[in-house]
């Protein structure tokens, strides 16, 4: 070809289709995109070629065609299997036209994800059910469930958790090593086990790749603080029988001050986002042993360190006290796997998992200049696991043919956290389950049956059971069904359940006793010198989160418009058995009935005892000597399974591709709209409150729209995102706090010469949050207390951004 690229695809996927005429001078980009519009397929880059594949939770047809491929959409085991669940998918591509540079970022400008959870920025003042920064792990945490209620992938592969939460980290990928990104905002445990209550996210990285393509980008915020550096490398190259492809990656950034942005002026001495800087490295290769196996391995690599820190004075001067907070991580993890194509129908699987993710903390405490206090602690995290997998035809029906997927594996973790030699809340835990799991697929009809009223219906389910010593088995089905009135006309439905095993650290962190006079928890009725024992920490014998999803979604592609494609969805999580800590006030643990069941109001001699000499550590908050006699009860506020969540709401789709025609360009608009509602009950009887909408919670309103413009070499790239406002309720009045509302824009230019200096090149220029627009500032009390909603909105304010990209 003229370009000097390559088109290629599946036979069975472009089988019995024809491209429209096209008449005019297009880009090699504009024309595939044109020729594709409304086809249900879409072109990916590969090296210097495109692929040509089925949209995610495209046409059945599509699914059809390509079910002999390795191509397996997040949301199914089977291989070409149409999917119930809605399903997102952020390409490359699109990432860079929007500025986007790391998969933090591409993660939390998602709408149905919530920037609380384990993510860097999140600050002190923040409660810890709400979200925490450790290490600058950035972590996907969708529906604002929790990093632990969400199950992160990489190429289908679980990794090991990062700090004391099971979440993944995002960015120990290098970003020059990510295709796409997939994502499940549905339970999904049926399929994939623990964590996915609310769903996945799976990082799909690049397959194949042919040269060498080296980047750089630079940039930083316009009111000080967050300079950017990153630079990266990508390698690869493909043979007739396998390939490979590697990347690596250097990125830093500086902190921004609480000085340095008027929101937060007010305490000057706090660091509202760290510095930090890391090297990362990802390995992909698959070679044909035979003609029908072939070994896989993915490999991973990351080392980040981080910086932060904060006064201890009451009157906010650095020069008086402060703490200085540094952090150290290192993760790594290899994934190889052995397939087998059985006949042309099956394919069996082998693969197994080793990760580790080692979290370093250190606390150095100042009073002037001199270093008073020095605190550490490792989060030492380990996984692995072993599954065998197969898929494939069973038998045919009328509409098509009836597939299956089943597998069984092994996978345990481990966690050792050490604060210190000697130091009562060093622990090590472990968790392991063996599972099973089954889906299947049943076309019911197809278009070829030309029915009236139906042009197609499948429909799915799936099992699976697994079992923890010690905890439980689980047993999490699923159900799905998509039926399609006409082609252009698609409704979807699923049910299931999902659940999430306690993590090592709920289950194992130390247990504190502290003693209280008895009226200033509550009580009435006691002897002035009555006292409570009160008891905070870890519980070995909790047991798995349960939650019921369901989803119904309508899929609307019109042919009289093509390129166009809508999608709206309802979902609906109950989230029981949660793992809360069960007293929210512990002031009135003995005057609240619903505390009741929580609390030992005759303890014997031995349980006082054995409280008090059985924990990590006891603290008298009473004065004077203990004196056993006095305890007149016993607060239980450890980690118990008494939580309740209630989440539903509507995400709302649109994308449209079409060519402006002769030397016009072509137009890209989309847009990601998504309602939330959510409630919580901590214990039976007890009051319901919001998450959503509230301070430190999801908003119930966030959304994007995303227009892309591109002729030639040329792309134009702007996005508006809002983020609603929240509520602030911690005071008797609540106060209504706005959002935020920010354009980003982004230029990128691609050079067309075929040689020289400038073949391969590409420049770009970005400008996000171009307005500068500004958190809604919230009242503080306390010197460290930040004053804004550091899970919602960033404090990084407007960037400007620039990068250079040569391919050799």
């Amino acid at each position: 070809m003229a370009t000097g690229k390559s088109i290629g695809g599946d036979a069975r996927l472009l089988a019995r289709r024809q491209a429209p005429a096209l008449k005019g001078s297009f880009t090699l980009d504009a024309a595939v995109l044109a020729l594709l519009a409304g086809s249900g397929l879409h072109a990916r880059s590969i090296g210097t070629g495109l692929i040509i594949e089925a949209d995610a939770g495209g046409s059945e047809e599509g699914d059809e065609a390509k079910s002999g491929s390795d191509i397996v959409v997040t949301g199914s085991r089977i291989r070409g299997a149409p999917i119930a669940s809605p399903v997102i998918v952020l390409d490359h591509q699109a990432m860079e036209e929007r500025g986007q540079s790391t998969l933090g970022d591409v993660m939390r400008g998602l709408p149905q994800d919530f920037g609380g959870g384990q993510n860097p920025g999140v600050a002190l003042s923040v409660p810890s059910a709400s979200g925490v920064n450790v290490a600058g792990a950035s972590t996907a945490n969708l529906r604002g469930l929790g990093s632990d209620a969400t199950l992160t992938l990489l190429n289908g592969h679980r990794l090991a958790y990062n700090g004391t939460r099971q979440g993944v980290d995002l960015s120990s990928v290098p970003f020059g090593m990510v295709d796409r990104v997939e994502v499940v905002a549905d339970g999904a445990s049926a399929l994939y086990g623990s964590d996915a209550v609310a769903g996945v996210v799976n990082i799909i990285l690049k397959r194949d790749y042919e040269g060498l393509q080296t980047s750089a980008n630079l940039g930083g915020a316009t009111d000080g603080g967050d300079f950017q550096q990153q630079y990266g490398v990508v390698t690869g190259h493909k043979w007739s029988t396998g390939g490979f492809v590697a990347a690596y990656e250097y990125g830093q950034n500086s902190d921004i001050f609480s000085s340095q942005r008027s929101f937060t002026a007010g305490r000057p001495n706090i660091i509202i986002y760290p510095a930090m800087h890391h090297h990362a490295a990802a390995f992909s290769a698959h070679q044909a042993l035979t003609d029908t196996l072939t070994f896989e391995v993915d490999a991973l690599y990351n080392k980040r360190w981080s910086a932060s820190g904060v006064t201890l004075s009451t009157d906010g001067s650095w020069d008086t006290a402060h703490q200085e907070s540094y952090s150290s991580s290192r993760s790594g993890a290899i994934a190889p796997s052995l397939k087998l194509q059985l006949g042309k129908d099956w394919h069996l699987a082998l693969s197994g998992v080793y990760g580790t993710e080692t979290v370093h903390l250190t606390n150095d405490i100042y009073v002037g200049t001199t270093l008073s206090t020095v605190s550490s602690a490792c989060y030492c995290n380990e996984g692995k696991s072993v599954e065998l997998a197969a898929d494939g035809r069973l038998f045919d029906l009328p509409a098509g043919p009836v597939k299956v997927a089943t597998g069984a594996g092994y996978r345990a973790n481990s966690m050792n956290l050490f604060a210190g030699q000697g130091n009562a809340l060093n622990f090590i835990g472990s968790q392991s389950s063996t599972y099973a799991y089954g889906e299947v697929s049943i076309p019911v009809v197809s278009p070829k049956q030309s029915m009236a009223g139906i042009d197609r219906l499948s429909l799915s389910g799936a099992l699976r059971y697994e079992r923890y010593p010690g905890i439980g088995s689980v047993v999490t089905p699923k159900l799905g069904i998509i039926y399609a009135p006409v082609p252009d006309l698609s409704i979807k439905g699923s049910w299931g359940r999902s659940f999430r095993a306690p993590t090592l650290y709920q289950q194992h962190q130390g247990l504190t006793a502290s003693l209280y006079t008895a009226a200033s928890r509550g009580g009435a009725g006691y002897s002035s010198n009555a006292t409570v024992i009160y008891v905070a920490g870890g519980n070995v014998n909790l047991k798995p989160e349960r939650a019921e999803n369901w989803a119904a979604t309508m899929d609307f592609t019109p042919h009289q418009v093509p390129g166009l494609r809508l999608q709206a969805s309802y979902f609906s999580t109950v989230y029981k058995d949660r793992i809360v800590s069960p007293i929210q006030y512990p002031t009135q643990a003995l005057s609240t009935p619903a505390y009741a069941p929580w609390t030992d109001f005759a303890p014997t001699s031995a349980d006082i005892t054995s409280t008090v000499t059985n924990k990590t550590s006891f603290t008298n908050y009473v004065g004077g000597a203990f004196d056993p006699a006095s305890v007149a009860a016993i607060v239980y506020n450890t980690n118990f399974n008494a939580g309740r969540q209630t989440i539903h709401g509507i995400d709302m789709l649109v994308d449209y591709k079409t060519s402006l025609g002769r030397d016009g360009g072509d137009l890209r608009l989309s847009g990601n709209v998504a309602y939330l509602v959510s409630h919580q009950q901590l214990i039976a009887g007890g009051p319901t409150t919001d998450l959503a909408g509230t301070l430190y919670n999801p908003p119930h309103w966030r959304g994007n729209a995303n227009l892309t413009w591109g002729k030639g070499g040329l792309t134009l790239n702007t996005v508006t995102t809002v983020i609603g406002g929240v509520t602030d309720t911690r005071t008797a009045t609540p106060i209504r706090l706005g959002g935020m509302v920010t354009q980003d824009l982004t230029a990128r230019y691609a050079f067309g010469a075929t040689e020289g200096p400038l073949r391969g090149l590409a420049l770009s220029l970005t400008v996000q949050n171009l307005l500068n627009d500004k958190p809604p500032v919230i009242a503080t009390s306390l010197y460290y207390e930040t004053s804004f909603d550091s899970t919602n909105y960033s404090a990084i304010g407007r960037t400007i951004g620039m990068g250079v990209t040569k391919s050799w």
